[in-house]
């Protein structure tokens, strides 16, 4: 099952269950892999699997975007303070990060990029100013398993 048909049956609980939160939620994820699906370059055959469901691969970047954009909105309410929408949007971003793998804690990143700077060293090629390549070189390396605001930070951190 992709997790695109099993957030299509969260929907399903939610409403059951009715917890508007939670369903506005999914409903939002769904709407925006359906227009993803409508948007695609490649045509779909209909009565396929294919025509229904987005596959993982396609679903993955889209609850990420959701991720962030509802980080990006509880920054901006907390400093509007509007706690209650801020609240709202925690709570659907608690709901959001449930479909995301597991990321690196701040420790397995520091470990990672630790590793790293000791080869670039050892090869004569570590620059102290190039902190934004590194921090570029690393995301590549762990992309989909670590924020990108935490491998900065470590970055920045390792590099003073």
């Amino acid at each position: 099952m992709t997790l695109h048909q099993t957030i299509k049956e969260q929907i399903k609980d939610a409403m059951r269950a009715k917890d508007s939160i939670r369903l506005d939620t999914l409903r939002g994820l769904n709407a925006l892999f359906l227009n993803e699906m409508l948007t695609a370059k490649t045509p779909v055959k209909p009565g396929s699997e294919d025509a229904e469901f987005l596959p993982d691969d396609k679903v993955m970047p889209l609850v990420k975007r959701s991720v962030k954009q509802r980080k990006d909105s509880i920054e901006q309410f907390e400093k509007g303070g509007r706690q209650d929408l801020a609240d709202k949007e925690k709570a659907e971003l608690k709901i959001l990060e449930s479909f995301l793998p597991a990321t690196m804690t701040r420790e397995q990143i520091k470990t990672v990029v630790s590793q790293r700077f000791e080869a670039m060293k050892a090869q004569g090629t570590f620059d102290p100013k190039a902190g934004g390549k590194i921090t570029g070189m690393i995301m590549k390396e762990l992309a989909g398993k670590a924020d990108g605001s935490d491998v900065k930070a470590v970055v920045d951190e390792l590099m003073k």
